[in-house]
């Protein structure tokens, strides 16, 4: 796959929430099968990009996010497969530099990963890791994880696992690139800070809080990122979520929309629909109101990568999800793709595939040194951040 101006995909949290309109709640076999359903729908219609996140705690099922996604591998053929989260805090950075250069060998490249740590406290001492200690834990962990992906023998310690001598990680990165990493955060500058100091990619996950909070968040991403000698602020690599729910007229989307919101564990019992449809993106109504409300967002944070939606959360039926699919892929991306290549500037950089950078990484001077290997040699407990 070569390089695209802009991806854009679907996540799931793989919440197993009732459904309020029936009462019904779907088992744990039932959300899981449901969620392939959607990935594979999703590469129907033309999406780029499946992501699913990372839980250990009911009422979510993603607790093995590789497992699922190489069954994905197997069965698509272009969608690039990723997560959105991968818990950077309380796994094994040698594990997850494992499972994910295993993913994209079997997915033949269609693999990238988002780094991040997690809002579920509890999830901290299920793995032996103190919350208290959760940035740390991701910039030491990451640190080390960039090294066994660019360096074939490890020397390593740590403040928070045994010490690495000469350890190498297998199978190693599939063309000597290892997955494009996204830093997911909604609130913490700190994590910006070390995207951008690997020239990594921020993806703010602009589902929750107005606008704004997230402006400040990627604008400091964007000039740490031109501050590490990356490139522009305009050449950095910014992915986005959001929600939407769509009917052939607003009314009719609002109004079947209406109980999931009210009852969502992360929506409901708080600010209106409206107030919410408002101030944030979620964004509830016809296609062509998608389109235009995700049009707005490049004003907000500028030209970016990846625009990730979030389809299946709160209770929707899969059925009902499949149809959003339909309108997203046939009347929603067709137009976004068309009006933001109009509207993007040149030398904005273009959305990562593992075949576009191994081509970059082929055409650089071979007495070069390349980001990956500078990135390497950033000691583990990151001390730039």
């Amino acid at each position: 796959m070569t390089a695209t101006p802009i991806q854009f995909g679907i996540f799931t949290v793989g919440d197993v929430t009732p459904d309020p309109t029936t009462g019904r709640t779907p088992t744990e076999h039932e959300r899981i099968k449901a969620m392939l359903a959607i990935a594979l729908k999703a590469e129907e219609v033309g999406l780029d990009v499946f992501a699913t996140g990372e839980h250990h705690n009911p009422p979510f099922v993603p607790s093995s996010p590789t497992t699922m996604l190489g069954y994905l591998a197997a069965r698509t053929e272009r969608l690039i497969l990723s997560t959105s989260t991968t818990l950077i805090t309380t796994n094994d950075p040698v594990k997850i530099a494992e499972d994910f250069a295993m993913l994209q060998h079997l997915a033949e490249g269609r693999a990238d990963v988002m780094m991040g740590r997690g809002n579920t406290g509890p999830v901290y001492p299920w793995f032996g890791q103190d919350i208290r200690q959760g940035i740390p834990l991701a910039i030491e962990n990451y640190a080390l994880l960039r090294r066994l992906w660019t360096e074939d023998v490890v020397d390593w310690q740590g403040r928070f696992r045994t010490p690495l001598q000469g350890f190498t990680s297998t199978p190693r990165p599939l063309d000597g690139v290892p997955p494009f990493v996204w830093h997911g955060s909604i609130r913490s500058p700190e994590i910006a800070e070390q995207a951008a100091y690997y020239g990594d990619g921020f993806f703010a996950n602009n589902i929750f809080w107005p606008n704004e909070h997230f402006k400040r968040l990627i604008g400091l991403y964007r000039d740490r990122f031109e501050h590490y000698g990356h490139g522009t602020r305009e050449q950095a690599l910014v992915g986005l979520g959001g929600q939407v729910f769509m009917r052939r007229r607003s009314q009719d989307a609002v109004r079947e929309f209406r109980p999931y919101f009210d009852n969502a564990p992360v929506y409901g019992h708080g600010p209106s629909l409206e107030e919410f449809t408002d101030q944030t993106p979620l964004t509830v109504g016809s296609p062509q109101e998608v389109v235009e409300k995700t049009l707005t967002f490049r004003e907000s944070f500028g030209d970016y990568q990846r625009q990730l939606f979030l389809m299946d959360h709160a209770g929707l039926p899969l059925k009902t999800v499949l149809e959003q699919l339909d309108m997203l892929g046939e009347e929603v991306v067709p137009v976004l793709r068309k009006e933001m290549a109009a509207r993007r500037p040149a030398g904005t950089a273009d959305a990562p595939t593992h075949a576009a950078r191994v081509a970059a990484e082929r055409s650089a001077p071979a007495a070069g040194r390349t980001s990956e290997q500078t990135a390497g040699e950033q000691n583990e407990k990151g001390a730039a951040v």
